[in-house]
């Protein structure tokens, strides 16, 4: 990983937070960001790149993919054994599913974004469609509480990755040691200065998000569903 993208003053090093040799994993890990997120101070793809192997975790940037663009993407996308995680109706979960399926997956895939920036590259590029469609079933709240999530249940791509590596790899070590970077990094940024973000759910359930109500419907439709916990 480049040095610029860990580079912080000595206090609030993360280096000691970082295994000291890459994860040794046998799953292929994809991650499909977003260009937007690729500029963003505290980002948790760094992180994560910093704990595995090279050959093992690829970062792919962009908002649309193609056969032409990326054939390697494109060939990943093809095999029996790739996942896609992203959460939705036709999603099946990722522990019931290893458990019967005749192949075992050897590579996943994760967008990295906002909701909405990973719905459109989700929904805009049919690749996307071509692999097994997977969610997390966890209660696990979002231990990355320095930026907001639309709801309690949220997680950010690091959380998505460690708990997915670690079912993946039948391997509960593997979380803890992503996790403990990211819960380093929200902990120096409290300590300077840094609020924890409440989800915007946990706001609208007590009456505290701070703006206006939107006129429009269809976003207003959107606070409801939050308001009443029903997935979105």
């Amino acid at each position: 990983i480049p040095v610029t993208a860990l580079s912080r003053p000595q206090k609030v090093c993360l280096c000691p937070f970082l295994p000291v040799h890459p994860l040794h994993i046998s799953t292929h890990l994809y991650i499909i960001q977003h260009p937007a997120e690729e500029n963003k101070v505290l980002r948790t793809v760094p992180l994560l790149v910093a704990c595995l192997p090279q050959d093992k975790c690829k970062v792919k940037i962009g908002r649309r993919f193609s056969e032409e663009r990326d054939p390697e993407l494109s060939t990943v996308c093809r095999k029996s054994d790739t996942l896609i995680l992203y959460p939705g109706a036709e999603a099946a979960n990722l522990e019931e599913f290893i458990l019967d399926s005749p192949i075992y997956p050897s590579t996943i895939i994760i967008i990295d974004g906002t909701w909405s920036q990973a719905k459109d590259i989700f929904y805009k590029n049919s690749l996307f469609r071509l692999p097994k469609q997977v969610q997390l079933k966890t209660s696990i709240s979002s231990q990355y509480v320095i930026r907001a999530q639309p709801t309690n249940r949220c997680l950010s791509t690091l959380e998505c990755a460690a708990v997915a590596l670690s079912i993946l790899e039948k391997n509960n070590y593997i979380q803890e040691t992503l996790l403990r970077p990211l819960q380093a990094l929200c902990s120096f940024q409290l300590q300077h200065g840094a609020q924890i973000r409440l989800s915007k759910e946990h706001l609208l359930k007590n009456g505290l998000y701070p703006k206006p109500m939107p006129k429009n419907k269809r976003k207003l439709r959107k606070m409801e569903l939050l308001m009443n916990s029903i997935k979105i």
